[in-house]
């Protein structure tokens, strides 16, 4: 059975005039309804059940405040979460046309109403004496609150999710893929310290590209943290949505599809930008599409080279990850290997913290080895020569601290350009070694360098020096596609959405979420 939520037509009022007169005792005319179909800074919605029309409700939006002003059910359908389901869609709705507080009207003998009002957050602020004619009786009057605080987007986050429930119990298909290769995607990215948004068109028409950074916030901790993370998310996401939206040029009416990094990551902050997705997707009727974050990074390399296409070999380094995949075919992934313990971006954190060089730690050490010796100390190559493609990286964070003890023991001064250009030259070589192992034992001629980590210098050359003589070609993207970014999950979103391959409504983040998964 297919239920979805649609704008209201002219050819819907003798089915919304039945359940207006069945559903109040001074219904609207026909006439309201035609002059309020024609009205500007409307938004009348049907709730429709295999075509035919069960629900509707209106808003007029007057600047940033909205006025409910009808919602019906046809009797057969309530009781069924249905209702709570047009109310979230029309409160998004008015959200995406500026509206930042409702306001509503009920007769305090409609209790049921009233519950289900003050379920989706609306508040009692008065009464109107003698409002109803036909009885004399009062209208209770209620107001939500602002919409885009942190509680109401908490509260609409869940809405957006029990509306996801109700119409997934009465068995909705996924909505259908409108795009035919030219489709216009709004991509969101929370999984850790930036919120990102990007609009893309076809896959590869970057329209817009915002990121809003929480390094600030995390660098007094030295690391991320991740509760102020999720906060952040909380009260970024929405203006880097519009921001984006507006830079692209692009109204939430000319988005055919929605996507979202669903995991790995911090699950706070993708909790923050899953149910804000799914809210959107499902206010505009349009496909929800998850994305792996790795698989973002891996993208990143397609979007700065379109010729750029499997069978390969990629090396995804950042802050939360360091992972070597064979990826022989679109969507297939093979971990040959990953870290033990901490992740390349982290090591270089922790080292930075120890030194009392501030977060993030890779710029500034990337910065000091350029006028430090690589062969200056001779730290250790951990795993380099393990026989297979794993990782770890403590036991370097080790002989770095008591290097560090050391010197400080013996009364000599940290030599700060040597110790991070032989820090970072321990970490790529250990890399570039079992890149290499890992491009001819699989044969592919093409190597990706994805993730953070990837625009550090040092690293690139390494790659670049020992793989091109081997002829293989290593592609890199630009830095601004290495740190987390929405372009690169749009990027990854327009191949799977041209599969079909969309988020059900009861989605939910995955902090572990593994690349050859699959999903």
């Amino acid at each position: 059975m297919a239920v979805a939520i649609r704008e209201m037509r002219a050819d819907d009022l003798e089915q919304v005039l039945a359940i207006e007169r069945a559903s109040f005792p001074t219904p609207w005319s026909p006439g309201i309804f035609s002059q309020e179909l024609a009205f500007g800074g409307r938004l009348w919605r049907v709730l429709e059940r295999d075509g035919e029309v069960v629900g509707y409700g209106g808003v007029m939006a007057v600047g940033e405040d909205g006025h409910l002003m009808n919602l019906a059910l046809r009797s057969d359908v309530r009781g069924r979460g249905l209702g709570l389901a047009l109310l979230s869609h029309l409160i998004e709705a008015s959200v995406a046309l500026g509206v930042r507080r409702l306001t509503l009207e009920v007769r305090p003998s409609n209790a049921a109403a009233a519950a289900l009002y003050e379920r989706a957050g609306f508040s009692v602020a008065g009464r109107r004496p003698g409002y109803y004619e036909d009885t004399s009786e009062d209208a209770v009057i209620m107001w939500t609150g602002d919409l885009l605080s942190p509680h109401y987007r908490e509260l609409r986050a869940e809405l957006a999710d029990r509306a996801h429930a109700a119409i997934g119990a009465e068995a909705a298909p996924a909505p259908a893929y409108r795009g035919a290769g030219g489709e216009t995607i709004l991509a969101i990215e929370t999984s850790c310290d930036e919120t990102a948004a990007a609009v893309m068109r076809g896959g590869r028409e970057l329209l817009a590209d915002v990121v809003a950074s929480q390094v600030e916030f995390h660098r007094r901790f030295g690391g991320v943290v991740p509760e102020i993370a999720s906060r952040k998310h909380t009260e970024a996401v929405v203006p880097v949505v519009e921001e984006a939206l507006d830079r692209a040029g692009v109204g939430l009416e000319g988005v055919d599809a929605i996507a979202v990094t669903h995991g790995p990551g911090l699950v706070g902050a993708l909790a923050v930008g899953l149910a804000y997705a799914k809210g959107l997707a499902f206010a505009l009727g349009v496909p929800l599409v998850g994305v792996n974050h790795l698989e973002g990074h891996v993208f990143a390399n397609v979007l700065a080279d379109p010729t750029v296409g499997p069978p390969l070999v990629a090396l995804v380094v950042s802050g939360g990850h360091t992972s070597l995949v064979h990826m022989p075919e679109w969507g297939v992934y093979r971990t040959l290997g990953e870290t033990l313990d901490d992740a390349t971006g982290e090591a270089f954190d922790k080292v930075a913290k120890v030194l009392g060089l501030g977060y993030p730690g890779g710029p500034v050490l990337s910065r000091l080895a350029e006028d430090g010796s690589p062969d200056a100390i001779a730290f250790p190559r951990p795993m380099m020569r393990s026989g297979d493609y794993d990782f770890s990286l403590s036991g370097l964070k080790t002989a770095v601290i008591n290097h560090v003890r050391a010197e400080r023991e013996a009364g000599r001064s940290i030599d700060l350009p040597d110790l991070a250009a032989s820090f970072q030259q321990a970490i790529v070589d250990v890399q570039v070694a079992k890149s290499v192992r890992a491009v001819e034992e699989t044969g592919v001629t093409t190597f990706c360098l994805a993730g953070g980590v990837a625009a550090n210098p040092r690293l690139r050359e390494g790659l670049r020096a020992a793989l091109a003589e081997r002829g293989v070609r290593v592609c890199v993207p630009p830095p601004t596609l290495c740190t987390d970014n929405a372009a690169m999950i749009a990027a990854a979103a327009h191949w799977r959405l041209a599969r079909g391959d969309v988020l059900g409504p009861d989605a939910e983040a995955v902090p572990n979420l593994r690349l050859d998964s699959g999903a």
